[in-house]
């Protein structure tokens, strides 16, 4: 995994599980704001959904349940749940150890389902937001992962073209977006363990 600056122009990695162990956090932001309004959300439901944008799997979850919600009122209020829990997220250590080799001979930049604003704090708390040119969220792009949106913008704002990119995912849904964009993707699923 070393030396990817060798055969890359540019990497770009997911944030939500593969730099910053968020997930488990993000799961019981989920499950305690959606069943405060009735709404159950099962775990492995949870992950399967990795890096869908909250509004649309609120809006895609109380359709399935017959329940009345505001989406975005309720996607704010979890994340503002989830923004109280923070201080327990730490970084996959893995992943952080290849961002923080490469930061100094290439550019990188980080492509989430998150909004902008939450993934600047969380990768501002773990001590790395400057190892990244750019950070492209959800709300920067029309259509969320699996469509390749968020990577192809991404590697536009480092100014590096998207097949000469190299993505770090966790997801399926993300490894596919990348893989959209043109990118060689990594599952850091197999660096663990």
């Amino acid at each position: 995994m070393q030396n990817l600056h060798h055969h890359y122009a540019g990497l770009i990695f997911d944030m939500d599980g593969t730099l910053a162990d968020t997930m488990p956090t993000h799961f019981i932001a989920w499950s305690r704001s959606m069943a405060a309004h009735g709404i159950q959300f099962p775990e492995d439901r949870f992950y399967a959904l990795g890096g869908v944008p909250a509004v649309n799997i609120i809006d895609m979850l109380a359709e399935e349940q017959g329940v009345q919600v505001e989406a975005v009122q309720l996607a704010e209020e979890k994340e503002r749940l989830f923004l109280d829990l923070l201080g327990e997220v730490q970084p996959i250590l893995p992943v952080k150890a290849i961002a923080e080799f490469h930061r100094e001979h290439i550019p990188m930049a980080v492509a989430t389902g998150s909004q902008k604003w939450v993934a600047e704090k969380i990768l501002r708390a773990l001590g790395i937001r400057e190892w990244f040119a750019t950070v492209v969220g959800a709300e920067c792009v029309n259509n969320p992962k699996p469509a390749p949106d968020v990577y192809l913008r991404a590697a536009e704002l480092i100014g590096v073209d998207p097949r000469r990119c190299h993505a770090f995912e966790d997801t399926k849904l993300g490894m596919e977006a990348a893989r959209r964009a043109g990118m060689e993707v990594v599952d850091i699923n197999t660096l663990l363990g």
